[in-house]
């Protein structure tokens, strides 16, 4: 028996998943934070957790293990992986590969082995593989380097938004209430003077906010779910006709929490017009199965399979990490 292993590491959670060479799922391991670039200790350590979590649900051993791919968030440049490849072979790996978690949400997401994939959870990414194989990636440097949103920053909007409000640039929104209650507050000019003073941070969780103030018709909240979804737009025409992939049929595949759980098109449907602009005969599909399944389907495509139509059906729509807990394993 031949087995695989995939991990898709993030800014707040780890997964791993091990399979055999037929998709049947032997083994799952769940911990934080797997980005080098948030903690590189704390990565390391989520990963080796991850890893030795799955296999010790499989029982086997890291040297039972004929590959293994890594998706990890913060995976960009050179100079990432000058860090990465040292942690993953400290760990134990010996024959793995590692690319950025944007190409395995892609991967997981779509029956072909090229495409373009979108993630919008904690920060955004975007990037694409044509049929050739080349690969580009747009995005995912934060504000600064021209990328827009991910939870990491449509919760500053929110935030700035409810201030704005309460000192008359803006008009009033529904974001105002649930935000006070979500940070303990009773007024905004607590809010506003408690983080001034005391050089507060905005939680990730206050960009959830913005689904149910739209869901009320609340324009300001519905302008930022449309500004997402154009700087999504852009990032995937952006990468489309960088691969050379106008004419190509393929999937554009929707990943990360804020495309998957709680839009209801607001950030989707600008989406969908600036694709079929760039490649009339793509097709926006959103992701269903665990990113890490992608993990799994790259790591067997890089030993030299062919995923079957067997492997898929086993394989696709697979949910079942969230009832795992969080523990520390040790070799």
């Amino acid at each position: 028996m031949t087995y695989y292993l995939g991990l898709d590491g993030g800014g707040t959670k780890t997964y791993a998943l091990l399979s055999d060479e037929k998709g049947n799922v032997l083994g799952k391991g769940k911990s934080g934070n797997g980005n080098h670039q948030v903690d590189a200790a704390r990565a390391a350590s989520s990963i080796r957790e991850a890893t030795f979590g799955a296999l010790a649900d499989a029982g086997l051993s890291l040297d039972d293990i004929q590959h293994t791919y890594l998706g990890l968030a913060g995976a960009d440049r050179d100079a990432d992986y000058e860090i990465l490849h040292p942690i993953i072979r400290d760990i134990g790996f010996t024959r793995y590969t590692i690319n950025c978690d944007t190409m395995i949400g892609l991967r997981a997401g779509t029956n072909r082995p090229y495409g373009v994939s979108l993630i919008c959870g904690t920060g955004t990414n975007s990037a694409g593989r044509n049929v050739q194989g080349q690969h580009y990636q747009c995005g995912g440097f934060d504000y600064m380097y021209g990328d827009f949103g991910g939870g990491g920053s449509l919760n500053i909007e929110v935030f700035r938004s409810v201030i704005r409000a309460w000192d008359g640039r803006e008009q009033a929104t529904l974001l105002t209430a649930p935000l006070l209650k979500l940070l303990g507050y009773e007024t905004v000019e607590r809010m506003f003077n408690d983080f001034l003073d005391h050089g507060k941070h905005v939680p990730t969780d206050a960009a959830r906010l913005l689904f149910a103030a739209a869901a009320e018709g609340d324009a300001v909240a519905l302008e930022i779910l449309h500004r997402q979804g154009v700087e999504l737009g852009k990032s995937a025409a952006a990468v489309i006709h960088r691969l050379g992939m106008e004419k190509d049929v393929f999937d554009v595949v929707l990943a990360g929490s804020l495309l998957t759980r709680g839009d209801r098109g607001w950030i989707r449907s600008p989406i969908e017009q600036a694709v079929a602009i760039a490649a009339p005969q793509a097709t926006v599909v959103t992701l269903t199965t665990e990113p890490v399944v992608g993990a799994v389907w790259s790591a067997m495509e890089s030993d030299g399979m062919t995923i079957s139509s067997e492997v898929y059906d086993k394989m696709k729509g697979f949910q079942e990490f969230e009832s795992i807990k969080q523990t520390t394993r040790q070799e």
